[in-house]
């Protein structure tokens, strides 16, 4: 190889930032489905803020508070605290550090400020009040608010919108399509409001009281719910459709999925979603004394640990009577590492006592002479996806066993039961039973006026992807209902902070253990809470770990006299200066160059700063140590003003 073309091989590849960069410094952010400003709560909290803190939670969530308790968190998976290398004291890598805890943190200002803590009438009147700030926390619901004060958009008249099903979907659509100017009517089979949130997660993680009063400041909007109300009963989809200027359907999938096995239909054999509906509901289902549920995601365990508080309780309750049963367990296809369900979880399901068989897959459930199950016939699965992680599980015929037992509950998946649109709905095509085709963009379905949200529009995903589903869907009803579309604006500030200071030794701070009650003391009461609130000074201590990711170190290159202090001071070596010939080149950056250059600009004679984004924590050390004031410390913010065109 010769020298140029070694030179070559060696050059680094750079990226230039796209012309949004700064909106996309805030990883946590645009990780979340609704745009959760989770920086700007963080920090408020770290500041002591709380209040405040709880607005920002709030604006564009509608189950912030139920949010911080059984969020999936996917902005805890893009902090980048957890990408920033831990080292010890001589400096070698020890590990990667871990994200904040972000839904922690949201619960804990919930819990002061939120539905938990004020009535409806009066968190509505503090996001009122919030309005004329400068919306620097992308406060969503403050931003309708604002719009309809100034009259960038102009609200609808008052058209009546039905939705089918009040889970966080349809409840999410509700409560915007009311900022919006629309009455939305929502339709529940369930007597209790809230879907999968009120008969699905088991009370030991959401407690009921905090559900309904959640869903009291949605209806204090001026949504109505109208509970214990089946469409194709109570009322027919035709007469939704000829009643109401557009229907959004937000059912879910809550049907358990069968899986076809031999010996499956029959007494013992039951749904894992319909056994947590029995128990949310008080409602009363004969299980035996050793019961086996097969699942591997958080619904079987949800499923399984229930079982186990059942057991525990009090058998004189109204509630499943499950007196005697001594033994739970689960049987999953996947692998300890393959499993879909939360580490905790897991975890959380062994302190109570679960036993776990993974890689095995069922083949059949035994009956005896009675029709009672008696066992569990189970084969080694080697293994579940193929090289597409496409869902192709392959078995060890050989390697059999049966587990004797009296009580099967399948939780493997579930399905959506769109039977009532038998009556008004053929004109809603779908690729397959249940599932209807949807625009991408809209959620329209192919029946006019007919949307879908949630589970029927994505798939299973997780409660905040719901919420998102059904925002967009609102903003998708008002553009059908009114003819007039609605645009985001975002805005954006950008303040140069002088001085710019950090809390003492943020960066060697670990990440809080959050608290667990004991596996013993949980068992003695079903609606025990398992986790554990954070207290003040951790909620405050565990907030300044936070990287402020909106903060950003700005260079001045006519300032700029290439001294290098800069990366010899930084401490995570995220900066660092090369000649532009160790670039790779490529056209952006050469356009880049000759801009600010000119046409015949010398690779060798002139530098560039490299910042790798992910390895800074805005220590501002580079600021302190430049002797030519080069460097700046700037927070940008920016928030959504939706407007018609």
């Amino acid at each position: 190889m010769t020298l140029e073309a070694q030179a070559l091989k060696n050059q680094m590849r750079v990226e230039l930032p796209p012309s949004d960069h700064h909106k996309n410094l805030i990883a946590c952010q645009v990780a979340c489905p609704v745009h959760t400003d989770a920086r700007g709560y963080v920090r408020a909290i770290a500041d002591g803020d709380f209040e405040r803190a709880y607005l920002i939670a709030r604006g564009p969530n509608p189950f912030a508070s139920i949010c911080g308790r059984i969020c999936g968190a996917p902005c805890e998976l893009s902090c980048r605290r957890g990408k920033i290398p831990r080292t010890d004291d001589d400096g070698s890598f020890v590990a990667l550090d871990r994200p904040i805890a972000i839904r922690a943190l949201k619960r804990f200002v919930c819990e002061s400020y939120g539905a938990e803590a004020r009535p409806a009438e009066n968190i509505l009147a503090a996001l009122r009040g919030h309005v004329p700030a400068v919306a620097a926390d992308a406060e969503e619901m403050a931003s309708w608010l604002r719009a309809a004060t100034r009259g960038t958009f102009v609200p609808a008249a008052g058209e009546r919108v039905a939705i089918i099903g009040s889970g966080p979907a349809g409840l999410s659509a509700a409560h915007d399509l009311a900022l919006l100017g629309f009455k939305p009517t929502v339709f529940e089979l369930e007597p209790v409001a809230a879907g999968m949130l009120a008969v699905g997660v088991p009370e030991y993680r959401l407690p009921r009281e905090l559900i309904r009063r959640e869903v009291a400041v949605i209806e204090a909007l001026g949504v109505e719910i109208r509970c214990n109300s089946k469409i194709g009963r109570e009322v027919s989809f035709r007469k939704l459709r000829d009643d109401f200027s557009a229907v959004i359907i937000a059912v879910g999938a809550k049907r358990p999925r069968a899986l076809g096995l031999p010996g499956e239909p029959g007494t013992g054999v039951f749904g894992g979603v319909d056994f947590l509906r029995a128990v949310a509901l008080g409602e009363s289902l004969a299980l035996g004394s050793d019961v086996v549920v097969i699942g591997g995601g958080n619904v079987a365990y949800d499923v399984a640990r229930t079982v186990v508080r059942q057991a525990a309780y009090d058998t004189a309750r109204m509630a499943a009577r499950l007196a005697g049963t001594r033994r739970v367990r689960l049987v999953s296809l996947e692998t300890l590492e393959e499993m879909p369900a939360d580490t905790l979880e897991i975890l959380e399901g062994e302190e109570e006592g679960i036993e776990r068989l993974s890689g095995w897959g069922p083949v059949a459930i035994n009956r005896g002479d009675r029709g009672n199950v008696v066992g569990l016939e189970i084969k080694r699965c080697l293994r579940v996806y193929d090289a597409e992680r496409r869902f192709a599980p392959q078995f060890d015929e050989a390697a059999r066993q049966t587990l004797d037992c009296d009580t099967v509950l399948i939780a493997a998946g579930q399905a959506p039961d769109l039977s009532f649109l038998a009556e008004g709905g053929a004109d809603v095509e779908q690729f397959r039973p249940g599932w209807p085709k949807v625009d991408a963009m809209t959620l329209m379905t192919s029946g006019k006026g007919v949307f879908v949200v949630g589970d029927l529009a994505h798939g299973p995903k997780l409660l905040i992807d719901a919420v998102a589903s059904g925002k967009k869907a609102a903003r998708s009803v008002y553009q059908y209902i009114t003819g007039r579309a609605l645009h985001p604006e975002t805005l954006m500030s950008f303040v140069q902070l002088d001085p710019y200071q950090r809390e003492a030794g943020y960066e060697r701070i670990q990440r809080v253990t959050l608290r667990a009650l004991e596996p013993a003391e949980r068992l003695k009461d079903s609606k025990a809470l398992v986790e554990m609130s954070l207290e003040k000074d951790q909620a405050m201590r565990e907030a300044s770990r936070c990287l402020d990711c909106g903060v950003t170190p700005v260079f001045d290159g006519n300032r700029c006299i290439l001294c290098g202090g800069c990366a010899d001071v930084c401490p995570t070596l995220c900066l660092k200066i090369v000649p532009l010939s160790a670039l790779s080149p490529a056209p952006d950056l050469n356009r880049l160059f000759a801009a600010q250059l000119g046409d015949d600009f010398d690779l060798e004679q002139n530098s560039a700063i490299l910042k790798d984004e992910d390895r800074c924590i805005r220590c501002a050390l580079c600021v302190a140590r430049c002797p030519a004031d080069a460097i700046s410390m700037e927070r940008v913010n920016f928030f959504t003003e939706w407007r018609n065109p």
